[in-house]
């Protein structure tokens, strides 16, 4: 019949049947592994275990087969984690050798590792707690107006020797402490409010956290009262600064600074 092919014994002639004909063999399905020819598919079960060529025997990946079991990282030496740990802490800022030992106490380093460790630093002058008190005195005093007794106690709670802390807190010397009191009043002077007496008070009390000496605290905010204002003239005469100093004793206890 016209526009049909004829069939032949052998099945259909003419060319062979295009690949998504219905009649023809399946095309293989991708994407899906253990079927040939079948690419990896982004989309298949990512829990499900690779090709055959990827994993060895008991879903182990062929390139770990040959490792020994339960075998991983070889632990790393003490002597060279010791060294991170001081390396990491001076990088943030100077530290004392005290410092440093609490340090690696706290990552379980030991105290025979990290004498060895600490001695060595001291010998090339890594570590050098005379140095770091007078780096310490200097730049507190400067910058936070500290005196010399809660300088002392911050450089104890470091770890700095009583002998080494004085060495460095003789660079201070009394006439640079009473400046720098003077100073600190005088500015906190520019916005402080109220009667002379609460104001008197008040910047005593800030001066003795700082460290200050009685003293020292009150000739300072007496001195800059009396040339503050004719009303605080006035208050600051009437005050007899060795007597209230006698009368006050060690205003700080602990000599706390101020932050």
């Amino acid at each position: 019949m016209t526009g049909r092919r004829a069939r032949t014994g052998r099945g259909w002639d003419a060319s062979p049947p295009r690949a998504g004909d219905a009649d023809g063999p399946p095309r293989p399905r991708r994407g899906r592994r253990g079927s040939s020819g079948g690419a990896f598919s982004p989309h298949a079960d990512a829990d499900a275990p690779g090709d055959a060529d990827d994993w060895g025997a008991g879903g182990v990946p062929q390139e770990d087969a040959d490792a020994p079991r339960g075998t991983g990282a070889p632990p790393r030496d003490e002597a060279e984690l010791a060294r991170e740990v001081c390396l990491r802490q001076l990088a943030v800022r100077p530290r004392t050798r005290a410092e440093l030992a609490a340090a690696l106490a706290k990552r379980g380093i030991s105290e025979e590792v990290s004498a060895g460790v600490l001695d060595r630093y001291d010998e090339v002058g890594i570590i050098d707690d005379a140095a770091f008190a007078r780096a310490w005195v200097s730049s507190r005093h400067a910058g936070r107006g500290l005196a010399r007794r809660a300088l002392a106690n911050e450089l104890r709670r470091r770890g700095v020797d009583g002998e080494v802390a004085s060495e460095a807190l003789d660079e201070l010397d009394e006439e640079t402490e009473a400046e720098t009191a003077r100073a600190l009043v005088d500015r906190k002077l520019r916005t402080a409010r109220g009667e002379p007496d609460a104001v008197f008070r008040r910047l005593v009390g800030m001066l003795a956290r700082k460290g200050y000496p009685p003293g020292v605290a009150i000739r300072a905010v007496k001195d800059a009262l009396a040339a503050q204002s004719a009303e605080a003239a006035e208050f600051a005469d009437g005050i007899d600064a060795d007597a209230l100093a006698d009368a006050e004793g060690d205003l700080t206890p602990d000599a706390r600074p101020l932050d």
